[in-house]
């Protein structure tokens, strides 16, 4: 029923800490999916291995390197269950993950509604990563929780059918872009099931995308763009979507392209963002 699917690029070192704790489920009816996005560490070597003790069910699958956008949408496509989990190469599972999803869906009514579930990340198995807690029960999407205040992180649990519908786009010469990109978009269409419990535990690292993120927007203009149009679409009026215009019309100006052109607002609000970008460019310059 279920696949845990790890994106991997040369995190070799790391990965064993995801295998160990899947050793340790609980509940062992999940498949592993691992998509290498090009690794020259020695991962496949090391995943090889892994697949021969046979402890648990892994597929691995070597690509060039891509983004983790186009190994997620290739793991989707891959996957043949009905759940689909992303946990990083850097998170793991705490060790009654799997068996904990499972019970929970064979008691939720009314799945086909739903894109899945949510949960909480955390620092360890009884703590959330900044002691945030979700500000509903029941049904939401993440832009619901978000904008009752919920700030923090989330393991989503979704249903393959659900992800197959909205892939991440693509972009030529780019190899990243928001999550959000994606997941807003299945948000206008399905809420998730929340669930108030830790079920991954996060350790972020210097050699992760959470600490690559001025060079991440450097690099992908594009994808950038496409987040900040998107969210502008959703919102309404406010500061945060004064923000959001102020950072399109910076990926306008990258791209030289015209924000009156390419930013679903009204000009009255892209000349007020002006101000914004204009700040906010002579911050980057300085970064």
């Amino acid at each position: 029923m279920l696949t845990i699917f790890t994106p991997t690029y040369n995190r070799g070192y790391i990965l064993p800490q995801a295998y160990e704790a899947l050793c340790r489920q609980t509940n062992k009816n999940f498949i592993w999916l691992i998509v290498d996005d090009g690794s020259i560490d020695g991962t496949q070597q090391l995943v090889q291995e892994w697949i021969q003790e046979a402890k648990i069910s892994i597929e691995y699958y070597f690509r060039k390197n891509g983004g983790k956008m186009r190994a997620h949408n290739e793991g989707v496509r891959l996957c043949h269950t009905e759940l689909f989990v992303c946990i990083d190469s850097d998170d793991y599972l705490v060790d009654d993950a799997v068996e904990t999803i499972l019970k929970l869906w064979d008691t939720i009514d009314s799945k086909e509604t739903l894109a899945g579930i949510v949960a909480y990340r955390g620092k360890d198995p009884y703590h959330t990563m900044f002691g945030e807690s979700f500000p509903c029960a029941g049904h939401a999407t993440i832009q619901e929780l978000q904008s009752k205040g919920f700030v923090g992180e989330t393991t989503s649990i979704y249903r393959t059918n659900v992800l197959s519908q909205f892939p991440f786009p693509v972009f030529e010469g780019e190899k990243f872009m928001p999550e959000a990109v994606a997941f807003d978009r299945i948000d206008a269409h399905y809420p998730l099931y929340i669930f108030p419990k830790v079920l991954t535990i996060c350790e972020y690292r210097d050699d992760g995308l959470t600490y690559a993120v001025d060079m991440l927007r450097e690099n992908n203009p594009q994808g950038w763009l496409l987040y900040y149009q998107q969210r502008i679409k959703n919102s309404h009026f406010s500061i945060l979507r004064y923000k959001y215009i102020s950072h399109a019309i910076c990926f306008c100006w990258k791209l030289k392209l015209n924000p009156f052109h390419h930013i679903p607002a009204s000009y009255v609000e892209i000349a007020i963002g002006f101000c914004g970008a204009a700040v906010l460019r002579v911050i980057m310059k300085k970064l």
